[in-house]
C-alpha cells in the first residue's frame, strides 16, 4: 500500500482483442509458468489500495485472482480508455494507476516511481516515458477526470494521448530502464520475453 495520502486504485487492462496473438485472451497467456495478468497484479500489489481487472472475456478465469473484474460499457472493444473508464466508475479512489496486461517486465519499483512523481509535483495525469516515447497505457490519473473521459469516448474519440493532453499532464522519466515497457503482441515477442525470464531463472 502506498504512503501517499491520496487513495490509489490500480487496474490491469486486459480487455483487448489481441488480433496479433491470434485472438487469444492475452492476459491469460502463459509465460515462464504464470499467466500475464499475474505479473501485472504482482506489480500493483504493494503500490495501490485496491486492484481491478478490466476484461471483456473469461470473467470467471480472471475472477480466480481475487479482484473485481469489470468489462467495458460496450461490447465493441473500444480500446484501453474504455477499460479505464469502467475502472474509474467501479473504484473508490482519488487516483487510478493503469497497467497493461502484456508488459510482464513492469514491476512494483516502476509503479512506485509513478506514485512518487505524483507526490513530488501533483498533476491530473502522469504518463510513463522511456526516454524516446510515451507509454500512455502506463498512466496515473485523477479520478475527477471521469466526466471528461465519458464525454471524450461519447464523441467517438479513442486515442489516449489526445485525451490526456487536454489536461494538466506530465511525463515520468524511465530512460534508465526502457526495457520494462516491452510489451507482447505476437507469439514471437512472447517467446523472446519468455527466454529472458528463463535466462534469469524465472525472475525479472
Amino acid at each position: 500500500m502506498t504512503d501517499t495520502r491520496a487513495k490509489i486504485a490500480g487496474v490491469v487492462l486486459a480487455g483487448g482483442q489481441a488480433r496479433r496473438m491470434g485472438g487469444s485472451d492475452k492476459g491469460l497467456v502463459s509465460i515462464a509458468g504464470k499467466v500475464l495478468v499475474e505479473y501485472a497484479l504482482a506489480a500493483l500489489h504493494s503500490v495501490v489500495d485496491e486492484t481491478i481487472i478490466n476484461a471483456n472475456r473469461n470473467h470467471s478465469e480472471y475472477g480466480r485472482f481475487g479482484c473485481p473484474v469489470v468489462a467495458d460499457a460496450s461490447s465493441s472493444f473500444d480500446g484501453p480508455l474504455a477499460g479505464v473508464l469502467s475502472a474509474m466508475r467501479h473504484c473508490n479512489a482519488d487516483y487510478l494507476l493503469t497497467v497493461p496486461c502484456d508488459c510482464p517486465l513492469i514491476d512494483s519499483t516502476t509503479l512506485q516511481t509513478m506514485v512518487a512523481a505524483l507526490d513530488s509535483e501533483p498533476a491530473e495525469c502522469l504518463v510513463a516515458h522511456d526516454g524516446v516515447r510515451l507509454h500512455p497505457v502506463v498512466l496515473l490519473l485523477d479520478c475527477r477526470l471521469q466526466a471528461s473521459l465519458e464525454d471524450y469516448l461519447a464523441s467517438g474519440e479513442r486515442k489516449i494521448d489526445r485525451w490526456f493532453k487536454n489536461h494538466h499532464w506530465r511525463s515520468v522519466d524511465f530512460s534508465d530502464r526502457p526495457d520494462v515497457f516491452r510489451n507482447i503482441n505476437t507469439p514471437e515477442e512472447l517467446a523472446m520475453v519468455e527466454k529472458r525470464f528463463l535466462g534469469n531463472n524465472g525472475t525479472r
